[in-house]
């Protein structure tokens, strides 16, 4: 199991370089589908993984000068908030509800990808209040499902906090580190985390973002985009007809010895 682990880890870590975001995409369905992780102790998991490649991803955006502490840390504090209550929520669920809504929001990253972003900044910043209002929802969502919400925190930075492309993408690191943190506080208190294969993980995917960030310049972005769009659309159809289909039941030995 654990060089399958490092393997796939490596992937989770390569996404964040290459899109700056899409690694906790990967994480949840990883832990639950490939590594045999309970799905609710997956979802914290994923939480610990992506903070911590989120920030060891932040430091190269720092030192470009690509990270708006301000508003980071308004939109983080206001975000880990959301996670934090998220998080606790997520205990009164039921693990196929947690993993339903996990693959609706794959679905609605799926969209966003393969729509892109606009490279445009704004001119005007809106109010602060509307900062701190989506830093809530998206952190809400965050702590639910354990989805860092790069593909969501992105897009807000850009339109709500008035950042160009490149310095949102950098400070989105520092809201994702700051909201998974929180998230993973507020599902602590009903899962326990093997702390081995969150480390084994998490180290995995800090090199795969390092490789990422490497790779970066030599693929196009927009092919990147798209390519992962689709792998993502078709891992979110995955999870929902695992977890909405119903098994099949079990043939009894007496059934089979009458059938014959």
């Amino acid at each position: 199991m654990l060089p399958l682990a490092i393997a796939l880890s490596l992937l989770i870590g390569v996404s964040l370089g290459l899109l700056g975001g899409g690694g906790s995409i990967l994480t949840t369905p990883i832990l639950v589908y490939a590594l045999g992780v309970e799905p609710k102790t997956a979802i914290a998991s994923s939480l610990l993984v992506v903070g911590v490649t989120s920030l060891a991803a932040l430091g190269q955006h720092a030192r470009d000068g690509n990270v708006d502490w301000r508003v980071g840390l308004v939109f983080g504090a206001a975000g880990m908030l959301g996670a934090y209550a998220g998080g606790v929520v997520a205990g009164f669920l039921s693990a196929t509800v947690l993993l339903v809504l996990f693959a609706a929001m794959m679905l609605a990253t799926s969209v966003a990808m393969f729509r892109g972003r606009s490279a445009a900044a704004p001119v005007t910043r809106p109010a602060g209040w509307m900062i701190v209002l989506d830093g809530l929802v998206v952190g809400a969502v965050t702590g639910l499902v354990g989805a860092g919400g790069g593909f969501l925190v992105v897009p807000a930075l850009t339109l709500l906090g008035g950042l160009p492309m490149r310095r949102a993408v950098g400070t989105s690191l520092l809201v994702i580190a700051l909201k998974s943190f929180a998230g993973y506080a507020g599902h602590a208190g009903h899962v326990q985390i093997d702390p081995y294969l969150v480390g084994v993980v998490a180290a995995s995917a800090v090199v795969g973002s390092l490789v990422g960030g490497r790779l970066g310049s030599l693929v196009s972005p927009d092919a990147l985009r798209r390519g992962f769009a689709g792998f993502v659309l078709v891992m979110a159809l995955f999870v929902l007809g695992k977890e909405l289909m119903p098994a099949p039941e079990p043939v009894s030995t007496a059934e089979v010895r009458s059938a014959r």
